[in-house]
């Protein structure tokens, strides 16, 4: 990396696109430091960075190579570093790669005057499998290494296409002028003039994207040539023709020049060898194969041969195995053959360790951008693999709005360094050149507070804006102002300030809460205010009754006010679904705001404002139910038409683009929280609350209590409108569930058709020739979707391939490739095997794939092809150039609800229609405390559960939540007496390094937060429900 400042800077990383000084993001594990030095003599190597900077370290000669490349990656912060190797040239003038485990004084014959290249040594096959914004920075930096010596080989478009990326990260959006000189002075391309108008072409085309962007989509075309990572060594075949072997992810190949003539999968090799010159591939028995049983080529030299038969050991062992191989043991007499083994972490377990891992972001610096985007992303922002919603305007703690700019358009999740959380910050890392120069721990740290009070005036005296532009999703970076808060679909996009054991920073998809000090309760607050209110359960669930109805009521005003105003009024929607709309939900929420307003006297009147309470007379609720559950009997019609609101919504939507626009940038306001569907079926899923409540005073009473005639009554009527609709309401939550999933995907033309049920989606790793991928799996009643997802323009799922049920056959196959929780899918014309995350997963997806091919024997479910035309072959990425193309339809990534399909693809989680529909329905509100992470202080806060997220508001009377958090992967139980809260009624949710703390009032209201939140966190199966339900086919 280049050689920092002697005033180190500990600035955030939004100064990578908006100040003059660029910076991008990495990780550093607060574990993670330098490596022990063994003692002995110390010598200095120099090495030389990706970015052409030369680093000089100190290290003792008896230091295995594993100690100095530990300090090169300590150097940058790298934690993917297992990627990456040191180079160097041998006394024979060949090039090899340092031994981690040789002492370095016996491969350095002259340390002193050897300089070592830091490159990538291993090169995935997806580029999407680099987590960190750094890897793939350094990445992008090698291949345009590649790109400028010719190693990297291709036609012009390409290679005018990945300068074009280049250019876009050095020196921003496309200036001709700017963008022609910088390319008269710099040659990227062997006999680049030719080619510098279509470079400018496809410059004109990257406006708006980031440096961390344009280093993904240099990544996404180079990974499609044929000569991406390919380092060739001279050998000849039997007759002597001249060929060259190359080593990759998926085996050895073999080139003819630059064109690759044959392959040798990993799986069809058995033993790979050397003896002297000769370099022996020994092939596995195959009948169908016109190959002999050992091929054998003929290399330079015996060292020749022993280096590239070393890489290919560390090749296959890096990406077939899943953990690092054992070290033989020392033979006692004579030695056959070499003791070499590759040493290090496996790409599994690198990509495991990362995702399974919470790390502090620590900026770096990108040597060659210029970039300066000051609209765009302001000071202390974080890189994060997951994307969040786009950012609106919010009061910040001073009172000031904070709002994004015009151009933000990608998910973000900021860091911000509270007072609160003092252990948050953080200095910049030096390298160990300028420790030796004398900068010791007291004067950086100096200086990084000194750095943070100019980021803190800096952030003070930025202007504001308003945002208004289109977001896509790409590896970008969030943006925070001040003491403000990042923001998820106009939510805090930062975690509720959890407790982490290790002082690690938050993990994705979890938000912050303002800090509000005039709303942190008091124990004698607390037990003032226990002691004046009544304690009957009966009292609490008539609560749950005021609580969830003001959200409910709240729900319909979406509808009915800002969804009214935002697209019934404009001249694209039709006047059916105008008229419709009206006369479905105006009714509705009349009705609703006289019964909320009656609920909340009769509760007042309970709570003993008067002294009417005293008598007992309004000591109830049933009664007041009753009578408002008999007057919405006229209303039923309007129950009845939610399906018919859903349908005409749809059937619009598919005739005007206009209209499906509208209906789009609507969901990305912050009022619409959850998907608009979900807010039509809300009347039909309120009505089974009424049924919950009325259930839970009828258990509780008893057969004498005044109340409980009234509740009984009021029960049965709730329960005869229930029976009538539950048919209507299954066909069509699982219509709306098939509309949203048909958002999430690309490629599909044909998804919501009549017979076709949604069963499960979730992540399972697909076999191939590759490895281990992560995909994602959509299960219906006559097909399975397979999918994987990049950082692309859209929060949408690629879709690759199609596995119909009919015919189908399930078996475990664990034991078959050695891969744990394993088991092989036959369909008719191809085998896939997958492996689930555990084996209750793996138990849950081959029971509900079982269920669905039994009924695809018995039912006459959908026949036609679901997938589009133009993806005739899903298993090949398309050209790196591709003609101009209609943007694809669907949400960008950034706004908008976060997808369940996206937080189960990064929580690696699964998610069934049963459990989607429990989630729905089982919605519940109401105020809770949540702990402070470094006080005994708790913060009041309004929070509503639904669709496996708590949203959270500082009172019920918000028009939109501050925060979310999704529940999915998490876990909720009881603190612990070492955790030292002295609280009743106390749960603890849990996700990895994350804890937040939530307090309720009751032990009712308690049991029910665990309730619900238990439905979201804890799974069962879909297939179960579905088949005790009635078909909910179109």
């Amino acid at each position: 990396m280049a050689e920092q400042d002697p005033v180190p800077t500990a600035q955030g990383a939004g100064q990578r696109l908006g100040a003059p000084e660029t910076l991008g993001i990495s990780t550093l594990d607060p574990g993670h430091r330098p490596p022990a030095m063994p003692p002995g003599r110390h010598v200095t190597i120099r090495v030389r960075m990706l970015d052409d900077t030369e680093e000089l370290f100190d290290i003792s000669q008896k230091a295995s190579g594993k100690v100095l490349f530990d300090l090169v990656c300590s150097h940058m912060n790298l934690i993917e570093g297992d990627y990456f190797g040191l180079e160097f040239q041998n006394q024979q003038k060949m090039i090899v790669w340092l031994d981690h485990i040789k002492p370095i004084i016996k491969q350095l014959r002259r340390p002193k005057h050897t300089i070592l290249r830091f490159a990538v040594k291993f090169f995935p096959p997806d580029h999407a499998q680099l987590l960190e914004e750094l890897t793939r920075y350094l990445f992008a930096l090698q291949i345009k290494q590649d790109v400028s010596c010719g190693r990297l080989t291709c036609n012009d478009s390409s290679a005018a296409l990945m300068v074009s990326h280049i250019i876009q990260s050095e020196i921003g959006d496309f200036e001709e002028s700017l963008c022609r000189s910088h390319l008269l002075n710099n040659n990227y391309i062997p006999d680049q003039m030719p080619l510098i108008d279509k470079i400018m072409e496809f410059h004109s085309k990257n406006i708006g994207q980031t440096p961390a962007e344009s280093d993904y989509q240099l990544l996404e075309v180079a990974r499609r040539l044929e000569m991406y990572g390919i380092r060739l060594h001279p050998a000849k075949d039997r007759e002597g023709t001249r060929l060259s072997l190359a080593v990759g992810h998926t085996g050895v190949l073999v080139f003819q020049t630059h064109t690759r003539i044959n392959a040798f999968n990993w799986s069809k090799v058995r033993k790979l060898s050397f003896k002297r010159k000769r370099f022996l591939i020994k092939l596995r028995p195959d009948l169908n194969s016109s190959y002999q049983d050992t091929l054998e080529f003929l290399m330079g030299s015996r060292d020749c041969c022993k280096i590239f038969w070393k890489i290919c050991v560390e090749y296959h062992a890096f990406f077939r195995l899943f953990e690092e191989p054992k070290a033989k043991p020392k033979p006692v007499l004579f030695t056959r053959g070499s003791s070499f083994r590759f040493s290090g972490r496996t790409q599994k377990q690198v990509i495991d360790y990362v995702r399974e891992s919470e790390f502090k972001k620590i900026p770096f610096e990108r040597k060659h951008s210029r970039v300066q985007h000051n609209s765009r992303v302001q000071q202390n922002s974080r890189l994060s693999p997951l994307p969040s919603p786009r950012h609106h305007e919010v009061p910040t703690d001073h009172g000031a709005p904070r709002v994004d700019s015009p151009h933000r358009r990608h998910w973000t999740e900021s860091a911000l360094v509270t007072a609160e959380d003092p252990s948050a910050s953080r200095t910049t890392r030096l390298s160990p050149a300028h420790q030796r120069n004398g900068h010791n721990e007291r004067d950086r740290t100096g200086s990084a507070s000194r750095t943070e009070e100019r980021r803190g005036s800096t952030r003070q005296t930025q202007p504001d804006h308003l945002s208004t532009g289109v977001v896509a999703n790409s590896p970008r970076l969030s943006a925070s102002s001040g003491n403000s808060h990042g923001m998820v679909n106009g939510q805090k996009s930062l975690e509720l300030c959890s407790h982490s054991p290790d002082g690690r920073l938050p993990s994705p998809l979890t938000s912050p809460l303002l800090n509000d000090a005039g709303s942190v309760r008091t124990d004698d607050e607390d037990e003032v205010r226990r002691k004046r209110f009544p304690t009957d359960q009966a009292y609490f669930i008539a609560k749950e009754l005021l609580t969830t109805e003001r959200t409910y009521v709240k729900d319909l005003e979406v509808v009915t006010v800002s969804f009214q105003s935002a697209v019934g009024q404009d001249e694209a929607t039709p006047d059916s679904l105008k008229n419709t709309v009206l006369s479905t939900f105006e009714p509705l929420h009349k009705f609703h705001t006289g019964f909320l307003r009656e609920v909340e006297q009769r509760l007042a009147l309970w709570e003993g404002r008067s002294n009417a309470h005293i008598k007992g007379d309004y000591q109830r609720i049933g009664d007041v139910m009753l009578k408002n559950l008999q007057g919405l009997k006229p209303l039923s019609a309007n129950l009845h038409r939610q399906s018919e609101v859903l349908l005409e919504l749809e059937k619009a939507c598919r005739v005007s683009r206009r209209l499906e626009g509208l209906c789009r940038d609507f969901e990305l306001q912050k009022v619409c929280y959850v998907p608009l569907n979900v807010f039509i079926l809300r009347p039909l899923h309120r009505l089974i609350h009424y049924k919950q409540i009325l259930e839970r005073l009828c258990k509780h009473y008893p057969a004498t209590h005044v109340d409980f005639r009234d509740c009984r009554a009021a029960l049965a009527d709730v329960s005869e409108v229930v029976e009538l609709l539950q048919g209507s309401l299954i066909k069509m939550e699982n219509f709306q569930k098939l509309l949203e999933l048909k958002k999430d995907l690309i490629g599909v033309d044909n998804l919501v058709v009549p017979g076709r049920e949604f069963i499960r989606l979730g992540c399972l790793s697909k076999l191939s020739g590759k490895g281990l991928q992560q995909r994602m799996f959509f299960l219906f009643n006559d097909v399975i979707l397979y999918t994987s997802r990049g950082m692309t323009g859209t929060n949408q799922f690629k879709v690759h391939g199609q596995l119909p049920l009919n015919g189908m056959t399930i078996r475990e196959s664990e034991d078959e490739w050695g891969v744990p929780h394993a088991f092989t899918l036959v369909a008719e014309r191809q085998s896939v095997v997958v492996a689930a995350s555990s084996l209750k997963e793996m138990e849950k997806w081959m029971e509900d794939i079982q269920g669905a091919i039994e009924m695809a024997k018995t039912s006459n479910g959908p026949s036609s092809d679901i997938l589009s035309s133009n993806l005739t072959d899903s298993n090949k990425d398309p050209s790196p150039v591709s003609e101009n193309k209609a943007p694809p339809v669907g949400p960008p990534s950034g706004q908008g609800p976060v997808p369940l399909s996206v937080i189960c693809w990064y929580r690696v989680q699964s998610l069934s229609f049963s459990e989607s529909c429990t989630s729905l329905e089982n919605q519940l509100s109401g105020n809770l405390l949540r702990k402070f992470k470094n006080s005994n202080g708790w913060q009041k806060l309004w929070v509503v559960f639904t669709n496996f997220s708590l949203f959270f508001y500082k009172s019920h009377q918000d028009d939109y939540p501050l925060a979310s958090l999704p529940l999915l992967g998490y876990s909720v139980t009881i603190p612990t007496d070492s955790e030292n809260i002295h609280k009743d009624y106390v749960f603890k949710l849990h996700f990895k390094s994350h804890v937040y703390y939530f307090r309720s009032e009751s032990e009712y209201t308690f049991e029910r937060w665990m309730e619900v939140i238990r439905s979201a966190t804890l799974k069962s199966s879909g297939a179960r429900l579905l088949n005790s339900k009635e078909s909910h086919a179109l």
